[in-house]
């Protein structure tokens, strides 16, 4: 693959009166003019229309678990391969993938792999999905849109993990072709995103009302928590609240603790009793399964029925220590659970795995490769 062949037209777009062009896959409907790039900084104008410019190039690929992502009731406990490229359409001052999401050197940063050697790679790995991380897969929507198929193909699933800043139109095509997501929904007041994302939060609460109720993708949502920020009681009552008026009360909700990084170095880590308050502001709302992340805490990684109350699936980290699901309820009282749940969960546990999917199908179904603990 050379430079050129990462530059492929786009078809989100149209031109302007004043001989400019308008982006129209993200809500920021960029302006450009020849030779400009947008926010994201991976589509510009070229020869008169939108392309992107980072299709087949990655940051890296890596294999992980799927409750990284994080997702909790998809396939718990199986792999995924997980990539990203390079830019954004947030311009979140906390980004803790900062040197992904704000790069600006794609040619230095990036691996080379065709969508159908990514999917032939997780399959060969053993790979129960393949998730577009990282940085928000929105932007390489084209590159994404053709792993996913080919994905599909080989009976691979897909995941994105993604912000949810998409315009309608596009956003149909992009989740007609992934099987779950995970949005990360940032804060619940318009002045947080206008001024710590440099976004707007109506945009993505439209995005995850088309989810649930006009599309087949599986659910979960994020909220990182920032102290001073977005932590308020009653913030996050009343973004639960909006949740379970909005999209029910089955779509699961991680409460994730922030460290200082990026441009907030000044605010300190969360404070694990923040995120297990929050859990319960979830659970007394009426949110039948809400955790906690990126803290200690086998309570608030774990799983219990809604019917019964019975734990039953236990986490310890990534890893699942005990599971008592049968047919995708309560093995217990047998109350259905929601999600997609095999009747065992998968093995992966805490490891990770970095791999060059070229080179794994290069080697013709060889499944050695060194693993590192997370």
């Amino acid at each position: 693959m050379t430079q050129n062949d990462s530059v492929v037209r786009t078809k989100y777009w149209h031109r302007l009166d004043d001989g400019a062009v308008q982006c129209d896959l993200c809500p920021r409907f960029c302006h450009l003019h020849e030779g400009q790039r947008g926010f994201c900084f991976v589509r510009a104008c070229q020869n008169g229309e939108v392309v992107l410019t980072t299709y087949g190039r990655s940051t890296g690929f890596c294999i992980d678990p799927v409750e990284k992502k994080p997702l909790n009731h998809f396939y718990p406990g199986t792999s995924v391969l997980s990539f990203g490229t390079a830019g954004c359409n947030l311009g979140c001052k906390f980004c803790q993938n900062w040197s992904i999401s704000k790069s600006r050197e794609v040619e230095l940063l990036s691996q080379q792999a065709r969508p159908e050697e990514i999917a032939e790679a997780a399959k060969r790995m053993g790979c129960e999905s393949v998730a577009f991380t990282y940085n928000d897969p929105v932007i390489f929507a084209e590159y994404a849109i053709d792993t996913a198929k080919a994905c599909h193909e080989r009976g691979i699933k897909t995941i994105a993990v993604t912000a949810g800043y998409i315009a309608p139109e596009p956003r149909a095509e992009f989740f007609s072709v992934m099987d779950a997501a995970n949005v990360d929904l940032k804060g619940f007041t318009d002045h947080f995103y206008q001024h710590l994302c440099l976004a707007h939060l109506e945009p993505v609460l439209d995005t995850l009302r088309w989810l649930k109720h006009e599309s087949n993708v599986w659910l979960e949502i994020t909220n990182l928590m920032i102290p001073g920020e977005n932590d308020a009681r009653d913030e996050t009552r009343r973004m639960c609240e909006w949740l379970l008026a909005e999209l029910g009360d089955d779509v699961p909700l991680h409460f994730s603790a922030f460290h200082p990084d990026f441009r907030m170095l000044d605010h300190p880590p969360t404070p694990p009793a923040t995120l297990q308050s929050a859990r319960q502001i979830a659970l007394q709302t009426g949110l039948k399964y809400a955790y906690t992340g990126n803290i200690h805490d086998l309570t608030g990684q774990s799983t219990y029925c809604p019917g019964c109350g019975r734990k039953v699936i236990e986490r310890d980290g990534y890893q699942i220590t005990d599971y008592h699901m049968v047919d995708a309820k309560c093995g217990a009282c047998g109350h259905p659970i929601a999600g997609h749940f095999a009747d065992a969960p998968g093995d992966w546990g805490q490891h990770f795995a970095v791999i060059d999917p070229s080179a794994v199908v290069r080697r013709a179904g060889q499944r050695e490769i060194p693993l590192r603990s997370v």
